[in-house]
């Protein structure tokens, strides 16, 4: 294939992922999606201080729908409350990051393995389609769209377990993540990501529990030795 037919490839696999039917967001949900983003992506950089008010005019919602957004990213240690002078967003933390991981570990095991004995066929379309848009963005070192593939993963898998708890928990671990990424992504492989990526999703597709979560596991050895790795430069 030559290389207009890859980049409409790519094109293709990005509009079908971001035509993915999904539950419809309330003003809420759509501030806290919006600044986890911007915070995930370090627009607003680690160690920022902000009002509610500055946020509100920035990305044009409601001040009420904003701050049961930034409560929600309080509680997932995204951002922390400044007495007398607003909000801050918390720093990136590579020790605390092993400890987010070793939660992680157990956590993306149960959902890998619920998710390869509950998912429908509408999932394991979905997951190949995403498998395919990771690898398409990794080959062509598109972080930004590697990310929200990698998120719209998350959710899916999420979905397929049905296990609202498991997925709730996951959630944030998952943004800190990304984020950890975007702050050290000199020292990481997008192609190996979305390889490991796409084999987690094709044990998933297969209906493979055991498969499923030794993928996981695999993709979570990856992560501690990108996060080692960073700790080695500090």
């Amino acid at each position: 294939m030559n290389a207009r037919g890859q980049a409409a490839s790519a094109a293709d696999l990005s509009e079908r992922v971001l035509n993915m039917q999904k539950p419809p967001m309330s003003l809420a949900e759509k501030a806290y999606t919006v600044i986890e983003e911007m915070i995930v992506t370090l627009q607003l950089a680690p160690g920022t201080v902000f009002s509610e008010a500055e946020l509100s005019r920035q990305i044009d919602i409601g001040r009420t729908p904003l701050r049961e957004a930034l409560q929600r990213l309080t509680a997932e240690r995204l951002v922390v409350t400044m007495p007398r002078r607003g909000m801050m967003v918390t720093e990136v933390n590579i020790t605390e990051q092993l400890a987010l991981l070793e939660t992680r570990r157990v956590l993306d095991h149960l959902i890998a393995t619920r998710a390869a004995k509950r998912a429908t066929e509408k999932h394991r379309k979905e997951l190949g389609d995403l498998a395919a848009a990771l690898t398409a963005a990794a080959a062509e070192n598109h972080t930004d769209d590697f990310m929200r593939f990698d998120r719209e993963c998350d959710r899916v898998l999420e979905e397929a377990s049905r296990n609202a708890f498991a997925a709730q928990a996951c959630a944030p671990l998952h943004a800190h993540c990304r984020r950890f990424w975007y702050a050290y992504q000199n020292n990481g492989d997008l192609n190996q990501s979305a390889a490991l990526h796409s084999a987690l999703m094709a044990r998933v597709s297969e209906a493979d529990p055991e498969g499923a979560g030794e993928a996981s596991d695999k993709l979570m050895n990856y992560l501690e030795e990108f996060t080692r790795s960073a700790l080695d430069l500090y």
